[in-house]
């Protein structure tokens, strides 16, 4: 078959992750309705959408009634961009209209026929020969209109005049028209994109994107989240576990400590999830500390997302129980993440995740906790949904997860609000116990989804030589009603070590 040309081989956005959305960008020469409330990001995105026609050497023109030069300057200034190269028409500038320089009277909307600002258009884009073309915005067209039906007849107008020659135009609505969302708007437009901004009780507003349509083309449907930064607008693609697919070997991994590694059959298998839950203080996090020391040692990149705790604390934390981690962090094995829940949306999340995993190789991923992940989604279901699309995720390539669960209460009934041990493939059970007048610690493994583990309670102890598994607690009873008792013998009870001993 002949290789497509370049006329036919999608037409980039210049944003990376709606590139991936529209499954490589948008068909050339159309006409795009890019719809969303103020400051849901349609600005940015149009000049990062010009910008990547500039870069390319393509003849580029803004066409704005609602924004001055300067005002897109500012803009552009705020991410460190410039105008350089691009046209731009001020359709409130008589001067702007007939490309004879800046300074010049105004010509207010209110005093201009509709049909002679679309003749001007037209004009502009005769002189200046573009590619791409951004007209901001339509809601001042339909202020001029004062009609809905002469309005969309306009609307209609420039699609046939775009529809003659070779430009990739799109049209920014800011939806702020009493009647809401212009369905007859949508059916003119080849592909419609539509962006919103949530402002939630508490932490920064969420920003996420839609594709309503896009004819001819399978884009990735659904809710996408999005971010603003300095350099422009980061789409995040909503994950499909389905579709990253890896080949590996379900081995099992060790911890270092043998008899850790026997409750749950030789390790946790790599392709797996292993929830680690328990009151604080049990010692959650140390466990999974102690697999990502082993990780590193074996040359394996792990990563730790880390919102609860402040990382200072945990690499202090881990060298008193014997866990030297700063020496990893140091050789670039281990990454530790600190992240602000408050301030990061799940799809951030999940895209951070993925960076690690395919970008750095990363082959075990520990979450603590999920505590501070779930004060990302208010809304939990949605919540449930995204860890189970993120865990499948990351099973299917391989990696070997742990997520830390924290329990409300320290002893007696423990309750949970987030009810994830379905998704996981292991659950391991911290408690703590009383015997000899001591508070103690007791750990079991509930279930094992990639085979035998063992069904016995062992005490678990960390002290300054590391972490430290007991002999099965064959007189202990209660642990799994929420009110531990022990009642054997004292032999099985791990008693105090000290260096060298």
């Amino acid at each position: 078959m002949p290789a497509s040309s370049p006329r036919s081989s999608p037409l980039s956005t210049g944003i990376a992750g709606l590139d991936l959305v529209l499954r490589g960008g948008l068909p050339r020469d159309r006409l795009y309705l890019i719809e969303g409330t103020p400051g849901s990001g349609k600005t940015t995105l149009a000049l990062q959408f010009l910008r990547d026609g500039v870069e390319r050497g393509e003849r580029v023109l803004y066409i704005t009634l609602s924004e001055t030069d300067e005002e897109l300057s500012l803009v552009a200034a705020s991410h460190g961009w410039d105008l350089a190269g691009f046209d731009v028409v001020e359709l409130n500038s008589v001067e702007g209209i007939l490309g004879s320089g800046r300074e010049q009277s105004i010509l207010h909307a209110w005093e201009t026929e509709l049909g002679e600002t679309i003749r001007l258009v037209e004009r502009e884009v005769e002189r200046v020969r573009p590619t791409r073309v951004v007209f901001d915005s339509l809601s001042e067209m339909r202020l001029l209109a004062q009609d809905p039906l002469r309005y969309r007849r306009q609307v209609l107008a420039l699609k046939q005049f775009f529809a003659t020659r070779a430009i990739t135009v799109l049209l920014i609505d800011d939806m702020t028209a009493s009647e809401g969302r212009d369905t007859h708007l949508h059916s003119l437009c080849h592909g419609v994109v539509t962006l919103e901004r949530l402002t939630l009780d508490f932490g920064a507003a969420r920003r996420r994107l839609q594709v309503q349509k896009l004819r001819g083309v399978d884009f990735i449907a659904g809710f996408h989240d999005l971010t603003i930064r300095h350099g422009g607008l980061d789409v995040h693609p909503r994950l499909i576990a389905a579709d990253h697919h890896q080949p590996f070997v379900g081995e099992p991994v060790s911890s270092g400590v043998p008899e850790l590694d026997e409750l749950l059959g030789g390790g946790p298998l790599r392709g797996t999830s292993t929830l680690v839950t328990g009151p604080s203080g049990t010692g959650k996090t140390t466990i999974a500390l102690q697999y990502l020391f082993a990780s590193c040692e074996r040359g394996e990149p792990a990563t730790l997302y880390q919102l609860d705790e402040r990382i200072g604390t945990l690499l202090t934390r881990a060298k008193a129980f014997n866990l030297d981690l700063q020496k990893h962090v140091d050789s670039g094995c281990l990454r530790i993440e600190q992240i602000d829940p408050a301030e990061m949306s799940p799809g951030e999340f999940a895209a951070r995740v993925r960076r690690e995993v395919e970008g750095r190789g990363a082959r075990m991923i520990v979450v603590d906790s999920l505590y501070g992940y779930l004060a990302a989604m208010p809304q939990e279901q949605q919540l449930i949904l995204q860890l189970h699309e993120l865990l499948s995720y990351l099973n299917q390539q391989g990696i070997v997860t742990f997520l830390i669960k924290p329990q409300q209460g320290l002893l007696g009934s423990m309750q949970t609000s987030l009810n994830v041990s379905y998704v996981a493939d292991t659950v391991v059970l911290l408690r703590f116990f009383e015997a000899e007048g001591r508070i103690r610690k007791a750990i079991s493994v509930l279930k094992n989804r990639a085979g035998a583990h063992e069904d016995a309670i062992r005490e678990f102890r960390i002290d300054p030589q590391g972490l430290r598994v007991g002999d099965p607690l064959s007189g202990f009873t209660g642990v799994l009603t929420g009110t531990p008792h022990y009642i054997g013998d004292r032999a099985p009870l791990l008693e105090d070590r000290r260096h060298g001993a």
